[in-house]
């Protein structure tokens, strides 16, 4: 079992991360991304999960040290007392915050035990809680910033922030580690999972909830290939399954006899290999942070096809470098895939577009310089 409390090394900045995640998703994968950049500028880091979650097993493979929360999950009396511990062995200059669920067992743990140490939360969502508990831990006094992904997360945010608070919330872009983008996966997509040689190969990475609006994605191929008549695409949708949206998109592709043109093909390690095997990215969200697959799309050098989730039109300029719909219209979504598929030139402009940008605002090296600002500032300030 990798389970310990460390005394880490004497350096610039010493972090301790926490974070409730047992599932996989773009939330981990950044904060996978950013540790290493953090380390080459001096930043220690330890990182508080799950078990046996998928965060603690990349933790491993990347040398990231890691303590196992008590349990099954981090929301629990015992990891109240245990974070003390945690503090009082690591005397951290900073706690960051990675869930909802860390700010909950951080509010509580230092309520009732006084940790002595500030903490920064991350805010990647734009679903907000308008509880009194949800309301008193995101303005707890010892939460010195508030970490938005984008400005349209700030935005919504700020809604259940008391205004004495607005001055917590400060936008920094995710970014995405150079390092991990070599690829691993090397079979060819078409082969994978048997489809003509003729198809425009349009890709989507999501899991299978709700706020990627997966249904209005099966809406637009349906109106692409049933209704505009565009016969020669096919669409690789990847993601994780799940029991509500799932059984609903399937249906959907049965109602619309849209079995040649979808593959539903479920988790797939390592999916940002496939990403230079799509012709085209799109999304359909209806709620979005700012996802970091719009980020890995520009790397690769794909052409993305989106809705006006959230911050996603602060990345994507429309008819700029991409083609952007308002959430859940699926005609124009089918719209622009169509005119993306025909025109060549303005796919060379957008990709050229997107991956400058890419490489001047959505890197890792980028967000951890931005990051450990924060930390610098906020580690110099007393408690409230």
């Amino acid at each position: 079992m990798f389970c310990y409390i460390c005394k880490v090394t004497n350096n610039i900045m010493k972090i301790v991360h926490i974070s409730g995640a047992r599932s996989w998703g773009g939330n981990e994968q950044q904060l996978i991304d950013m540790i290493p950049e953090l380390a080459k500028i001096g930043v220690d880091n330890v990182v508080f999960g799950v078990k046996k979650s998928p965060l603690e097993k990349e933790c491993i493979l990347k040398g990231i040290n890691f303590i196992e929360a008590l349990g099954d999950k981090l929301n629990t009396f015992s990891n109240y007392k245990y974070l003390k511990e945690i503090v009082k062995l690591n005397q951290p200059d900073l706690i960051h915050l990675h869930t909802s669920d860390s700010l909950t067992v951080f509010t509580i743990s230092d309520l009732l035990y006084n940790l002595k140490v500030k903490a920064v939360f991350s805010k990647k969502g734009m679903g907000n809680s308008s509880s009194v508990l949800s309301k008193f831990k995101y303005n707890y006094k010892n939460v010195a910033k508030i970490i938005c992904v984008s400005e349209a997360v700030k935005k919504s945010f700020s809604a259940i922030i008391f205004p004495k608070n607005i001055s917590k919330l400060e936008v920094v872009y995710d970014g995405i580690n150079l390092e991990r983008t070599k690829t691993v996966r090397l079979e060819n997509i078409k082969e994978l999972f048997n489809i003509s040689d003729n198809k425009i190969v349009v890709g989507n990475i999501a899991n299978h909830v709700p706020a990627k609006d997966l249904p209005t994605l099966i809406k637009a191929i349906n109106y692409l290939v049933n209704d505009i008549g565009l016969k020669n695409v096919h669409l690789v949708q990847i993601g994780e399954f799940s029991n509500k949206v799932t059984p609903v998109i399937r249906e959907m592709i049965t109602e619309f006899k849209l079995e040649e043109y979808i593959t539903i093909a479920g988790f797939q390690s390592n999916a940002l290999d496939f990403l230079t095997q799509f012709d085209i990215y799109v999304m359909s969200s209806q709620r979005e942070g700012l996802p970091l697959t719009i980020y890995e799309a520009f790397l690769k050098k794909v052409p993305v096809v989106s809705t006006k989730a959230g911050g996603i039109p602060e990345a994507i300029n429309h008819d700029f470098n991409g083609f952007l719909s308002e959430i859940f219209d699926y005609r124009d979504l089918a719209l622009n895939l169509k005119k993306i598929s025909e025109d060549e030139n303005k796919r060379i402009k957008f990709v050229e577009r997107s991956y400058s940008l890419f490489f001047e605002k959505f890197t890792a090296q980028e967000n951890a310089k931005n990051i450990s600002k924060i930390y610098s500032k906020e580690s110099l300030k007393g408690l409230n």
